[in-house]
């Protein structure tokens, strides 16, 4: 445990948890309150699903590169006003999406979203990183992963009832709200985690020395690929669901955020599973049954897809399973990342976040083009991202644990 920890009194500590929780779902947030929209924006923007569905990859790719400048302002001049800053970006460019009638101007706005919305990701884990250590920091991530996962369990049933009774802008302006209040919170409540001794200033040739030196750790790159491969399978299902759900089947915005609440809960079970067994069970072990829902998952929505076609159970059953396998995966790789340092823990979390995300932002471009006309080529690309996951976690989780190096603190399996 850091001496940060020690010295922050336990109720102090039991609040510090709970802001962060309270945080990090705006991250989130943005990509699923609106997918149930994708249909009535495509008619009301006059343009493609295509570009509609690309405004998704806009918001990941604005996440994706602003995940490691943020982290690295974050380490020099505070937690605190950095995020208070991105949340006010945030909060501008959603009032923005919510007023535009163009899409190529949406495109951009949510690109700036997703500039603002990713320091809810990378700062809050950085002062969980800042505050706790070892097996207690890993289980706290799954704590913060199936926060985060509230968003894709309550987010889409909230965004199609929006769209349902009000407007797809109402969705945007919610956003603007949540923002507002999360800097409130932030402002009067959160305390400042990282000391002026421990901040580290922007000197370039210092960040170079410390990127280079992380990516040289082949077991930072291997569970960076692993977040990387479960989180683009997650928001995969998001952005194809929609389109089976409501174009193929029929189904109103509102029913298919009924059933997003379901497959969303599925994935916060698996979040919640590795807070739950990250201090009881190996890494491997709890890496492993993850695996396994998620590669049964695959397999449902491929061979549903390629014997039945667009079908409510299987695509469920299938989304059900994959997505709880991601939810515990995604923390327990996230979190063992950042249990690997004791310093720059702002830049580590950006640049494993900004990797995952630049990933995701070309899985978000590629599922676009996806036929949607069956669940099948979705299932394909989750076998595929089965056979990655077992051959990462088979070479990031020995069945022995390794001496880690100076700067590590976490038992990896």
């Amino acid at each position: 445990m850091s001496e940060a920890a020690v010295a922050r009194p336990a109720g102090r500590q039991r609040m510090l948890v709970v802001i962060l929780l309270a945080i990090i779902p705006l991250s989130q947030i943005p990509i699923d309150a609106y997918t149930p929209a994708i249909p009535d924006m495509i008619a009301e923007l006059h343009t493609t699903s295509t570009l509609v569905q690309n405004s998704v990859s806009a918001y990941v790719l604005g996440m994706s590169i602003g995940l490691l400048p943020i982290g690295i302002i974050a380490d020099a001049r505070g937690r605190k006003p950095t995020l208070l800053v991105c949340l006010g970006v945030l909060l501008v460019a959603s009032l923005g999406c919510a007023l535009t009638g163009d899409i190529y101007t949406l495109l951009v706005l949510r690109f700036v979203q997703g500039l603002g919305g990713c320091a809810t990701m990378v700062i809050v884990y950085a002062i969980a990183a800042d505050s706790f250590r070892g097996a207690r920091l890993t289980s706290l991530s799954g704590l913060l992963g199936a926060s985060w996962g509230l968003a894709p369990v309550l987010a889409p049933a909230v965004g199609g009832l929006l769209v349902q009774f009000v407007s797809w802008r109402g969705i945007f302006v919610l956003i603007a709200v949540l923002a507002l209040l999360a800097a409130a919170v932030i402002f009067f409540l959160l305390p400042e985690t990282l000391p002026d001794a421990r901040r580290t200033p922007i000197r370039p040739r210092e960040i170079r020395g410390v990127l280079a030196s992380t990516l040289r750790r082949r077991i930072f790159i291997g569970l960076t690929l692993m977040f990387a491969v479960f989180a683009s399978a997650q928001l995969m299902f998001g952005v194809v669901a929609p389109l089976l759900y409501e174009m193929q089947l029929g189904l109103s915005p509102a029913f298919y955020g009924l059933i997003a609440l379901v497959v969303g809960a599925a994935n916060l079970i698996g979040e919640l599973s590795t807070s739950f067994f990250a201090t009881r069970i190996s890494s491997r072990m709890l890496g492993f049954a993850a695996l396994a829902s998620f590669t049964l998952g695959a397999v449902v929505l491929a061979l549903s897809g390629t014997l039945v076609g667009p079908h409510l159970v299987w695509i469920t059953v299938g989304g059900v399973l994959a997505l709880a396998g991601c939810g515990a995966l995604c923390p327990l790789a996230y979190g063992l990342v950042m249990g690997l340092f004791e310093r720059n823990l702002g830049l580590i979390g950006g640049l494993t976040s900004a990797i995952c995300y630049l990933f995701v932002a070309v899985a978000m471009g590629a599922a676009a083009g996806l036929p949607d006309d069956s669940q099948a080529p979705l299932g394909y690309i989750y076998v595929a991202c089965a056979i990655a996951g077992f051959v990462l976690l088979a070479l990031c989780l020995p069945r022995r644990s390794r001496a880690t190096t100076p700067t590590s603190t976490a038992t990896l399996a």
